[in-house]
């Protein structure tokens, strides 16, 4: 598999707080301009190259002279503010050295939650590229409210070597990979070289945060990695430090953590629906139905419905939930929360006659549906 990045065309490479900055917030422009360099040589071989920078909030943090990133919302966006202006001067400045001309792009998770504005996303982002222009990428974090939370830019870079049929992911830390275990708390972890699978025990033992000015930890990365692995794109966690890390990844070199993605991709409708968009509700479904999703890639029908969560309307992402509270899939509702619920537990030929109109006989249809695990835990 690692012989097999050589030939990668279109890569993302995420570079998180850590990787730019000094312990004491202030920006690492020795590694900064080492990075530059790299990407811009990437470029040069007629690659495609897309950077996602996180910073903006920690580069705002230092420009006012905190120690801490400040708890409000308000006072983080306003850092964001500061700092994003901040750090695109210096990409800017550094790329120019090479002859490289970049593109800001700031988006926030509800440029992908509509179908027409995650559609137009990646139209831009794939322009950019035609131009042979570097978009440098990062959360809006002026305007957001939600989205100013734990590790965003790590699932942010998964979502966007998504939309662009990435070839890799590339995401630079202040870590060598993954371990099995958390290095800082136990001498006896190990890294693990290549990861074709995600377990929940992984999950639980790369429950950590980063460093003072950062918002992520390993968790996000796995998360992150889950997405690219289930679009069909391989993914890397490396340590930034490492010299000429991004050319020694792409020649195939044994460094940091492979994600080994699965053999098919998703389609783009349905790659939408698993990780481009907010989940509005919930549908908890008994195990017949479960079965039928898992085994035989059946639609899910009202009968096989037990428990609405939410006010959602029709067209709207739901979770489908298993009896047991294990999300298993993903689908787009053809009917809304409140017409659900009537319908739940009820053949599809009584649709008519309880909401006074049928225009599906499915809850969500096979064709806008995802399914997350193939079993029931």
């Amino acid at each position: 598999m690692r012989e097999s990045l050589k030939q990668c065309r279109r890569i993302v490479v995420k570079v998180g707080t850590s990787t730019l900055t000094h312990a004491n917030g202030q920006l690492n422009l020795g590694r900064m301009e080492r990075l530059v360099r790299e990407l811009a040589d990437i470029h040069n071989q007629d690659k495609e190259v897309l950077l996602v920078s996180s910073g903006a909030i920690g580069t705002g943090a230092n420009r006012m002279g905190l120690k801490q990133v400040p708890r409000t919302l308000p006072e983080k966006q306003a850092l964001a503010a500061i700092g994003q202006g901040a750090l695109l001067h210096m990409y800017e400045k550094f790329f120019a050295e090479y002859g490289k001309t970049v593109a800001q792009v700031l988006l926030t998770r509800e440029d992908l939650d509509e179908r027409m504005r995650y559609l137009n996303a990646t139209n831009t982002l794939l322009a950019i590229l035609g131009m042979k222009v570097i978009p440098i990428i990062n959360e809006n974090d002026t305007v957001v409210v939600e989205e100013i939370k734990f590790g965003d830019n790590d699932m942010l870079s998964s979502l966007i070597a998504s939309i662009v049929n990435a070839d890799l992911l590339i995401i630079l830390s202040d870590v060598d990979g993954f371990y099995d275990h958390d290095p800082r708390i136990d001498d006896q972890a190990r890294l693990v070289s290549e990861v074709h699978e995600i377990t929940a025990e992984m999950e639980e033992n790369s429950i950590n945060r980063g460093i003072a000015f950062s918002s992520g930890g390993m968790l996000t990365k796995l998360k992150g990695a889950k997405v690219c692995m289930a679009s069909g794109i391989p993914m890397v966690i490396a340590n930034s430090q490492e010299r000429n890390v991004l050319r020694r990844i792409l020649s195939g070199e044994k460094l940091g953590t492979l994600f080994v993605p699965r053999d098919e991709k998703l389609q783009a409708r349905k790659k939408w629906i698993a990780f481009g968009t907010v989940l509005h509700g919930a549908v908890t479904i008994d195990n017949g139905a479960a079965n039928a999703l898992l085994k035989r890639g059946k639609s899910l029908l009202a009968s096989g419905v037990i428990k609405v969560e939410g006010d959602f309307g029709r067209g709207t992402v739901v979770a489908v939930l298993g009896a047991n509270g294990q999300e298993i899939a993903r689908g787009m509702a053809n009917y809304g929360a409140d017409e659900i619920r009537k319908i739940a537990g009820r053949k599809s030929s009584d649709i008519e006659k309880i909401l006074g109109e049928k225009d599906y006989d499915e809850v969500i249809h096979r064709n806008n549906l995802w399914v997350e695990c193939t079993e029931l835990a």
